[in-house]
């Protein structure tokens, strides 16, 4: 996410840590070079520009020269600023005690509508959720729409009429009598925005009385979805925003241009094609991320869904006896892939990018503990040249992969033994 962006604010950041003292010439070279990086992702030439003039005040305000530290006190300030450009405060979406939350996704053709509206659902499952059909000019809509309510296990109400009115007046009568706190209702998408649309929005808005009228937005469209958003603002109204396919290869325009451009707030950012790739947004992170600072509050939320997966006392103890094995690897290894790709676990770590992490690696070393027998992943020593050959040939790889492997085993678990004895015995040991 935002690679490129990571990448060139690292140098910028890196650049003002060099600087020993700085004075008003080098702050105008910090802010050229955040102008231009900026420009560069695709964020609102008019954005950039209040940011830049916003900045600059405040770090002509900096009493640099008193301090011995003057860059950690500039790179506090721009992340400040660019914390605040990004919406300052996570938005958070407040239920209902005895009525059904009703979200309306709205935004054009092909953004994700329907596929963020299955995400929602399983994101707040414990709310009961039911999915609604409101494009009944799309009969394919309704069927990827169920499709996914199937794969996530969640309720869809059926077309009614071939009407969308009809059907969100029966889906709100249906949630009421059984039950369901949230009401997700996937309304109609264009190829462009156009009167029809906006009447039709309006005319189930009426109907639905939406709690959260929330644009699904592409976020790899840069400007194009900044565009969209202010059209939908100024034509029928929005609460919200959600960036979609924030994994490929998004340069963050949309993300630092639509809160300010648009006036309107980001609630959660699409991280993946799997239906629980969705994330709550929160700008002080995203603020972290871009600066290089990592995300270690995201990651160590991530840590604990995979808490309870392998008993951690027992580990320990291996690794203090260097009994760790191949298997007690791959448990951890399988929880961990649990909580996404690696590459972007990394990320969240300070100084560490997406690219830095081989996925292909990582696979290539599973594929070879998965070819090994359970006796040979509990005891490691027993493998020899013939059991080797057969490792290589099960797992697709090489007698040079496989002997690399544990040789790299060999060594962590001796390191690990060793730094493991200098624990004391009632220190939980994290691994």
């Amino acid at each position: 996410m935002f690679e490129g962006l990571i990448d060139r604010f690292q140098l910028i950041r890196r650049k003002i840590l060099g600087y020993g003292r700085i004075t008003e010439r080098e702050i105008a070279i910090i802010l050229k070079d955040i102008r231009i990086t900026l420009l560069e992702a695709d964020v609102n030439y008019r954005v950039v520009k209040d940011f830049i003039k916003e900045l600059n005040i405040k770090c002509a305000g900096l009493e640099l020269a008193k301090t011995l530290n003057p860059g950690d006190i500039v790179i506090k300030t721009v992340y400040e600023e660019l914390t605040k450009l990004l919406g300052t405060k996570p938005q958070q979406m407040e239920f209902k005690a005895k009525e059904p939350l009703i979200i309306g996704l709205i935004g054009l053709q092909g953004t994700g509508k329907t596929t963020t509206a299955a995400k929602l659902a399983l994101k707040y499952r414990n709310k009961n959720p039911l999915l609604v059909p409101a494009d009944a000019k799309r009969p394919a809509a309704y069927e990827q729409l169920n499709q996914l309510g199937q794969r996530a296990k969640i309720p869809v109400c059926p077309l009614y009429q071939s009407s969308a009115k009809a059907t969100v007046k029966k889906a709100i009568e249906q949630a009421i009598g059984q039950g369901n706190m949230l009401v997700i209702i996937d309304t109609a998408g264009r190829l462009h925005l156009d009167d029809e649309l906006i009447e039709e929005l309006k005319e189930i808005n009426r109907v639905a009385k939406f709690d959260y009228r929330l644009l699904v937005a592409d976020g790899m469209s840069g400007q194009d979805a900044v565009n969209q958003a202010k059209a939908f603002q100024e034509k029928f109204g929005l609460d919200g925003a959600i960036l979609t396919k924030m994994d490929g290869d998004a340069r963050g325009g949309a993300a630092l241009s639509i809160t300010r451009a648009a006036q309107v707030p980001i609630f959660y950012v699409g991280t993946s094609e799997n239906l629980d790739g969705i994330e709550q947004f929160y700008p002080a992170r995203m603020a972290q991320r871009i600066m290089g600072m990592g995300d270690l509050a995201s990651l160590v939320e991530k840590v604990k869904v995979v808490e309870g997966e392998f008993d951690e006392k027992k580990l320990r103890a291996k690794i203090v006896k260097g009994k760790l094995s191949f298997e007690d690897f791959l448990v951890q290894l399988k929880a961990v892939k649990k909580l996404g790709p690696l590459s972007k676990l990394a990320a969240m770590i300070p100084g560490v990018k997406e690219s830095d992490v081989d996925e292909d690696e990582l696979k290539r070393i599973e594929a070879i503990i998965q070819s090994m027998t359970k006796k040979e992943r509990l005891n490691p020593d027993i493998i020899n040249g013939s059991r080797k050959r057969r490792i290589a040939a099960g797992s697709g790889t090489t007698m040079r992969d496989v002997n690399q492997l544990l040789k790299q085993f060999d060594y962590a678990r001796n390191l690990l033994k060793k730094m493991g004895k200098k624990f004391p015995k009632n220190m939980p040991f994290k691994t």
